[in-house]
């Protein structure tokens, strides 16, 4: 009887476990770091963290800052949402994932910014940066500012888009903090982190985040993030009744796997708060403006001691009003000043264009000012929001969720009115009421007899 010999087959087998081991360990080992927080969003509380403080790739969370900068410089009058912006070269040749904007193309900031929030597109990112500041690394400089006025101490930006580059990295903590400013200091804008998709000025886009969007109930938004070095990261913000959470991921595996650590991280969290909690924004950091305009001579209006035309012969009448006079103010990057000097305006209109900045918006008026008291004149900015202050109502409910599917609902059914319009929930004794906002006189009258003539609830709500 003869004995089979199994035993090299079984060695065989052996060595080829080893080498699918030996193939798939690199897998493992490149695999990006992991770290994790969880806050309330109401008081700052940390609910859960590991790993909070090591500085990783943070990818296109990053373009959280670069929005967060875009709303600020918005609120502030640096430059319009209805701004067109030039599209540069360099903006035009960022690596996917991108709106496929075109160099020497001209949209408006708007765009730009549903673009970077939405579909996170790394030319629109560019494109924000080199509007406001003028260029990427001065726009990166801005970023760093900004990043340590909020408290971000281990954070460091080289781009306004989050592809990897030497130094640019961040931590989990950090970007909880960075999404929790988001949410407190700019609510009119935070709603488009919700939005599941929106026209980008070129094409629709569909948000990165709407699995997550979908599948999690209370969640509203805000980022996600993905390269090759950083893994698959996420911002998340949910609210649940009073309750209102933001987990943090770095490192995720996957999307779906990633979800779901975001997911288990956010029940974690509403289970471990308070139903009760004091709120307690962050405080909104102090505002220093753009550097874009450093070292130019810019001029405010004032009154002059003294009339320097000759003085009228006796008995020829009275003396006519001191002409329009601007002190003429050199700054340096902090806005220090460094030169002055009071000169008469003979030329009104030049005055107006000395004080635009480079696209275009006013930033200082001069008018004509008398002689005594030798009193300054106070300077605001003039605005530019086109007259964009009427609004609409669709209704009351119950719940925040049911006045944002509302708002959606009914954005999606008069597009062509309502396009480029804020979407804000207020919360009331008496519900939750569903507004558009940011709209013209017009424009509002238009949308509700639009949504009137569709059944629809509406009402218009005039600048408060």
């Amino acid at each position: 009887m003869k004995v089979r010999r199994v035993w090299p087959a079984r060695v065989g087998l052996g060595i080829v476990v080893l080498a699918l081991s030996a193939i798939m360990a690199p897998v493992v080992s490149m695999a990006a770091p992991y770290a994790a927080m969880v806050v309330d969003a109401r008081s700052g509380k940390v609910l859960h963290s590991r790993n909070a403080d090591t500085r990783l790739h943070p990818a296109s969370l990053t373009k959280m800052m670069t929005l967060y900068i875009a709303f600020e410089a918005v609120e502030n009058g640096e430059i319009s949402l209805d701004t067109k912006v030039k599209i540069s070269r360099n903006a035009a040749a960022e690596p996917p994932s991108k709106l496929g904007l075109q160099s020497g193309q001209k949209i408006a900031l708007r765009y730009l910014i549903r673009a970077a929030a939405i579909k996170s597109a790394n030319d629109a990112a560019t494109a924000i940066g080199e509007a406001i500041e003028g260029s990427e690394a001065a726009f990166a400089r801005r970023m760093n500012r900004t990043a340590k006025a909020l408290g971000m101490s281990n954070t460091t930006f080289k781009n306004a888009h989050g592809l990897t580059a030497s130094g640019h990295l961040s931590t989990a903590r950090d970007m909880t903090t960075m999404g929790r400013h988001m949410l407190y200091d700019y609510p009119d804008y935070y709603n488009l982190f919700s939005r599941r998709s929106t026209h980008a000025g070129i094409k629709a886009v569909n948000n990165t985040n709407r699995r997550l969007l979908d599948a999690y109930r209370g969640a509203d938004g805000i980022k996600t993030g993905y390269t090759s070095a950083a893994g698959f990261n996420l911002v998340a913000s949910a609210e649940r009744g009073s309750k209102r959470v933001i987990a943090t991921v770095f490192g995720g595996r996957s999307t779906a796997t990633r979800n779901a650590k975001v997911a288990e991280l956010l029940d974690l969290g509403f289970a471990r708060s308070a139903s009760h909690v004091a709120l307690r924004k962050p405080a909104m950091p102090a505002y220093t403006g753009s550097s874009k305009g450093a070292g130019k001579t810019i001029r405010v209006a004032t009154a002059v001691k003294k009339s320097l035309r000759p003085r009228l012969r006796p008995g020829s009448g009275e003396a006519p009003a001191a002409p329009a006079a601007v002190a003429q103010v050199t700054v340096d990057n902090q806005g220090t000043i460094v030169a002055a000097a009071e000169v008469i305006e003979h030329d009104i209109q030049s005055a107006l264009l000395a004080a635009a900045g480079e696209d275009g918006l006013v930033l200082a008026s001069v008018t004509p000012v008398p002689q005594a008291p030798p009193e300054p004149k106070v300077v605001t900015r003039v605005s530019t929001s086109g007259g964009r202050h009427w609004g609409i109502n669709v209704g009351r409910y119950g719940s925040r969720y049911a006045a944002e599917k509302m708002l959606l609902k009914t954005a999606l059914a008069e597009m062509s009115t309502l396009d480029g319009s804020l979407r804000k929930v207020v919360k009331n004794s008496r519900g939750f009421e569903a507004n558009f906002m940011g709209m013209t006189k017009e424009t509002a009258d238009l949308a509700c007899r639009r949504l009137q003539a569709r059944q629809i609830t509406c009402y218009t709500l005039g600048p408060s």
